[in-house]
């Protein structure tokens, strides 16, 4: 079992940054590739940005493409989510998940069965 934790969403204004962080816990060892999808009200969940276990093999969407920035320091079970330039559109709940496995897992919220409670981000314009 994995849990999930989650941190440094906040209120921004447009153009301004914020770093997300998600924290893994785990009773067993294992190796995990992980990803941020994010939800704003009244629309689905959709995918934000994916890494791999060795951070080899990375993922965007499009509407982060060049804007955000995901990494992870493995020693510390912990994924960021920089984002930079963001924009009132960026506005809503992240969500970090993980997979059982280390392989990259992309834009398929259906490969990650670990999920932390989310983290609002707000952009002001």
């Amino acid at each position: 079992q994995v849990q999930l934790v989650e941190s440094g969403g906040g209120l921004v204004q447009a153009g301004g940054s914020l770093r997300l962080s998600c924290t893994a816990s785990r009773r067993t060892g294992g190796t995990y590739a992980m990803a941020w999808f994010r939800q704003a009200p009244g629309k689905e969940r959709e995918f934000v940005a994916a890494i791999s276990w060795s951070g080899g093999s990375t993922g965007y969407a499009d509407s982060v493409q060049g804007r955000f920035t995901i990494s992870r320091e493995n020693a510390k079970n912990t994924v960021y989510l920089q984002m930079n330039s963001l924009k009132p559109e960026d506005t809503a709940v992240y969500y970090c998940a993980a997979r059982g496995d280390a392989y990259y897992g992309g834009s398929d919220y259906n490969l990650y069965p670990y999920w932390g409670q989310g983290t609002q981000v707000t952009v002001s314009s």
